[in-house]
């Protein structure tokens, strides 16, 4: 019998303050094709299906034989989220957006993954701590 998995929490004020953004230094890259590569499939962070093709996020290194469309870093917010929290990524997406700063949210069981663009990374960062110490309202 397998054990109870926890919810996560779902309290929006716990949820900002305990969010403890942590960049990993890796580069991914976004590309689709359109259909599966098994090669890919081996090495994905994440594959998606969608009508139009397959959405695989994948090490740069692993994507030279590829059209890239987005080179990124993945901030992981370090807080365990429940899937039913409302709001959270709401904030976080308003205060970005503020900034100039787009994001592709990855919202897996335990974290959420924000892949930003490369250049951006120090500024979310910047822009994470400040909303995680209740000042939703800074631009960096």
């Amino acid at each position: 019998m397998s054990e109870k998995q926890s919810l996560g929490e779902l309290d929006l004020n716990r949820l900002l303050a305990n969010m403890t953004p942590q960049l990993d230094e890796q580069i991914w890259v976004f590309l689709s094709l359109k259909s599966p590569d098994r090669d890919l499939d081996q090495k994905a962070l994440m594959r998606f299906e969608e009508d139009e093709g397959t959405t695989y996020i994948v090490k740069e290194e692993d994507s030279t034989d590829h059209d890239v469309s987005f080179r990124c870093q993945r901030i992981t917010l370090q807080v365990h989220s429940s899937l039913e929290a409302v709001g959270f990524l709401d904030a976080i997406s308003t205060a970005l957006t503020l900034n100039g700063i787009s994001s592709n949210v990855v919202s897996a069981f335990y974290h959420d993954h924000l892949f930003v663009p490369v250049e951006k990374t120090a500024q979310t960062l910047s822009v994470l701590n400040a909303l995680s110490q209740g000042d939703g309202s800074t631009t960096s």
